[in-house]
């Protein structure tokens, strides 16, 4: 994971611990007078440095998706001492899912000069390569090699966890060994103007210690972010004949779509997706002893959310959102937020919702942690989002143990 809260696991679970919001007063904006929101949460490390040939084709999007799989390809060790990737991604068995809601908006803003202003001096042969919107999975791709099947997952907040479950049907079909999946979004000020013209943007610029606040009654919007977060799936009986570090087991995944309206969620399709996951889990919803919010902080978002969750559990099922850390971080937050969520399971310890003191009560009646959080001894979660588009996801994951992890390949 790339984020403002940390590169790994330890970095991620300290900032979590400590309650630390990561949003940040953007000055830069201020010379946008007619957009209200002035917050953001960037992601403000330097990336590392790599030979111009090998990124020339990469704007900022497709850099931060680069730096998330060569973290997740050294922790699956799929990496070579020399830094080589293992032969065995190149065997055509090895493909990736991945996805982001554009790509780089310096190489749109380029490309659409022609239009603008007649000018053509800004476009080059790479352009279109950095703003076409599989600009992470082409990239990647070609990066390292991958032959396998390629599934690009535009679909604007459900990117990340759409390539996840796409990637997790792909290698429980056969089709696959190995799958990396994930999801990416750089910070542009389009996209908080997007949801400023919604009247969904978080304007309390003066605080942005408080914003956003994901199923408050005082919230007033939310806060765009930017990262990204990547996966490697693969074959259980793969990995373990490999002596790989298996972390979770994919056990369900649902998606379906609202077919009522673009960007007004339906609460009834949500719980449908919910239920898909929890069928193909073959689990009941007693079974989930934690639900990892989309909570996006906004009102039509949160209360639908919050009934199609309680429709599906019927009970205060502990439940919080990640937003309220590092705002959201939009075609990453589905990716980012289900590797929190399993190194929370595997911690056994998770994060409350930062800033709710008083929910909702046009929310339904879930178990909103707060304070200082929750622990417990999870062995099922689930992980949701809910797109522009009407897209919903539900991700279920497994915690196995050691002995699971070998009576499965026997």
């Amino acid at each position: 994971m790339l984020s403002a809260l940390g590169d790994d696991w330890d970095e991620a679970f300290r900032n979590l611990k400590a309650g630390k919001n990561f949003i940040r007063y953007m000055k830069a904006w201020d010379k946008y007078a007619k957009v209200n929101t002035r917050l953001a949460c960037p992601y403000e490390k330097e990336l590392p440095v790599y030979p111009r040939k090998k990124i020339r084709g990469m704007g900022r999007v497709a850099r931060l998706s680069l730096e998330a799989t060569e973290r997740a390809l050294v922790m699956a060790g799929l990496k070579k001492d020399d830094g080589s990737v293992l032969d065995e991604l190149h065997n055509g068995r090895t493909g990736i899912a991945y996805g982001s809601c554009m790509g780089s908006m310096d190489s749109i803003v380029e490309l659409y000069s022609i239009e603008l202003d007649n000018n053509t001096s800004l476009i080059n042969s790479q352009t279109y390569i950095k703003c076409m919107p599989q600009t992470c999975l082409c990239n990647l791709s070609v990066f390292y090699e991958l032959r396998g099947r390629m599934i690009t997952t535009n679909s604007a907040c459900t990117s990340g966890s759409q390539a996840i479950g796409y990637a997790y049907e792909t290698i429980a079909s056969g089709i696959q060994d190995i799958m990396l999946a994930g999801g990416a979004e750089e910070l542009v000020a389009p996209d908080a103007a997007v949801f400023d013209a919604l009247g969904a943007a978080a304007c309390i610029n003066d605080r942005p210690d408080l914003e956003p606040k994901p199923f408050d009654k005082n919230r007033d919007g939310l806060v765009v972010g930017e990262g990204a977060g990547t996966l490697i799936l693969e074959d259980m009986e793969h990995a373990v004949s490999r002596g790989a570090k298996i972390f979770a087991e994919v056990a369900g995944f649902g998606t379906n779509a609202d077919g009522t309206h673009v960007t007004n969620p339906n609460s009834s399709t949500m719980a449908y997706c919910m239920e898909l996951a929890l069928k193909d889990a073959g689990i009941s919803p007693s079974d989930i002893a934690y639900v990892n919010a989309h909570g996006t902080s906004t009102v039509a978002g949160d209360i639908a959310e919050s009934d199609a969750t309680y429709k599906v559990f019927a009970r205060p099922v502990p439940i919080s959102s990640t937003k309220g850390y590092i705002g959201h971080t939009l075609g990453a937050c589905g990716s980012i937020e289900a590797w929190l969520s399993i190194n929370m399971m595997n911690s056994s310890w998770f994060h409350p919702n930062l800033n709710l003191t008083a929910p909702d009560p046009r929310c339904a009646p879930l178990g909103y942690i707060m304070e200082n959080g929750l622990s417990a001894d999870a062995r099922y979660i689930m992980s949701n989002n809910f797109a522009f588009g009407g897209i919903n996801t539900s991700l279920i994951f497994r915690r196995l143990k050691d002995e699971e992890k070998q009576i499965c390949c026997t």
